[in-house]
């Protein structure tokens, strides 16, 4: 029997999110067509015996959370629970406090899966990993070039045994060039650290309203408190994989995110891509398309693009390595590359709208994105274009490199600049 448990966070952290995470909590935010944990909930969904899936965190059980819920509890056909935090408790905190239902039917292990990684999630290979020499943890890795991996947890290991002999959460100096994936599969045993940390929180008198400390005993970083601790002592392994992986901190990064979820289509869900039929538009690469949206039989569409619900494309309209969300109108001989179009926002005629490509260097095998924050030293960095919701663009209007914030008509042209 085994279980699955994803942290989804709360409304005070991913601030490099926004404003995407103004109007859904950012877990549901759509990745190239679905809620950005429906990946995960996939995933873990095809591993043999798996039998419930937790989603810890501390939002608020809103009507968008409930309804995703039900819903992926009758498509899965599994029991998938969300368990609210009563404080941010920190990557390992909810485990401790949540310990009794994840560990309540005896599972011999739990994968423990971050919400904001994209990642072909390679869990029956970690399961047969860890079935074949059991430890209290296994964490997932993969390479990144030595500049980049500082911005990760990085791993040093033991070549022959894979064991992590050395592990620090966003290193200084370079360290090593594997990274943290933070997808974990841990034994029931690897609640008994987790616990220590507690116990010694409490004991140090780690209080909300002591100033400097970490807030509340309750509070546990599985990065710095659990695998820098214990690593080094035959506790934690690392299994290594060479897919697809990415963090999603960003805008920028949601984008990059739903290409790679729209080539891993071709293999997993290729129902779910776009063909090119006759009197219909024209599809060039991967494309997702919501049923219900009406698109243009002369529209472009693609590579990279995602389609959301009740979306409507007008004649003409070209569209490149996009996200259009649900509700948004595109009119005639419209052009957006590289930008995400909010919730009910309109596109006026002849309108163009363009952000910057960040993607990882190609010419580099272990580059990986960059998730940069949308300003610095005060100025808007250039990034992708970013539309908030009901935003309205009339005819003609140019918007490059620019974020655009809710309740909005624009009547001119904008370059790299935040319209509040």
């Amino acid at each position: 029997m085994l279980k699955a448990v994803i942290l989804i966070g709360g409304p005070q952290k991913g601030t490099r999110f926004r404003p995407l995470s103004f109007e859904v909590p950012k877990p549901l935010f759509p990745v190239a067509g679905v809620p950005m944990i429906q990946h995960h909930i996939e995933a873990c969904a095809q591993v043999p015996g798996m039998q419930e899936i937790l989603l810890i965190g501390f939002y608020q059980p809103d009507e968008a959370l409930t309804q995703f819920l039900e819903v992926a509890q009758q498509e899965f056909n599994l029991p998938v629970r969300y368990l609210q935090e009563f404080a941010p408790l920190g990557t390992g905190g909810g485990l401790y406090h949540f310990r009794d239902q994840i560990l309540a039917g005896g599972p011999e292990a739990f994968f423990v899966l971050n919400a904001d990684v994209c990642s072909d999630f390679p869990l029956s290979a970690m399961l047969d990993a860890h079935r074949c020499e059991r430890h209290p943890f296994l964490l997932l890795g993969t390479t990144a070039n030595r500049t980049q991996s500082l911005n990760y947890g990085c791993i040093v290991e033991n070549p022959q045994t894979h064991e992590v002999l050395h592990y620090v959460e966003k290193p200084s100096t370079f360290i090593s060039d594997i990274i943290n994936c933070g997808i974990y599969l841990f034994s029931p045993e690897a609640l008994k650290p987790l616990r220590d940390v507690f116990q010694r929180n409490q004991q140090d008198g780690q209080l909300e309203d002591s100033p400097g400390s970490w807030p509340g005993a309750g509070t546990i970083r599985l990065e710095q408190d659990v695998f820098s601790a214990l690593a080094g002592q035959g506790q934690i392994y690392v299994h290594l994989t060479d897919g697809i992986w990415s963090q999603i901190k960003s805008a920028g990064s949601a984008l990059y995110a739903s290409r790679l979820y729209l080539g891993r289509y071709q293999i997993t869900h290729p129902e779910r891509l776009a063909k090119h039929t006759p009197g219909g538009p024209r599809i060039r690469g991967n494309v997702y398309i919501h049923p219900t949206a009406k698109v243009a039989p002369s529209a472009v569409l693609g590579p990279n693009v995602s389609i959301g619900k009740g979306v409507t494309v007008g004649e003409g309209v070209r569209l490149r390595e996009s996200i259009v969300l649900h509700g948004a109108t595109l009119q005639e001989h419209t052009c957006v590359l590289h930008s995400i179009v909010g919730w009910g926002s309109t596109v006026g005629r002849w309108a163009r709208v363009e952000g910057t490509p960040n993607d990882p260097n190609p010419n580099d095998p272990r580059a990986r994105m960059d998730s940069e924050s949308l300003f610095k030293d005060g100025k808007l960095l250039p990034a992708i274009t970013i539309l908030g919701c009901r935003v309205r663009i009339p005819a003609e209007v140019l918007i490059l490199n620019s974020i655009v914030l809710p309740h909005k008509e624009l009547s001119r042209s904008f370059t790299n600049e935040i319209i509040l």
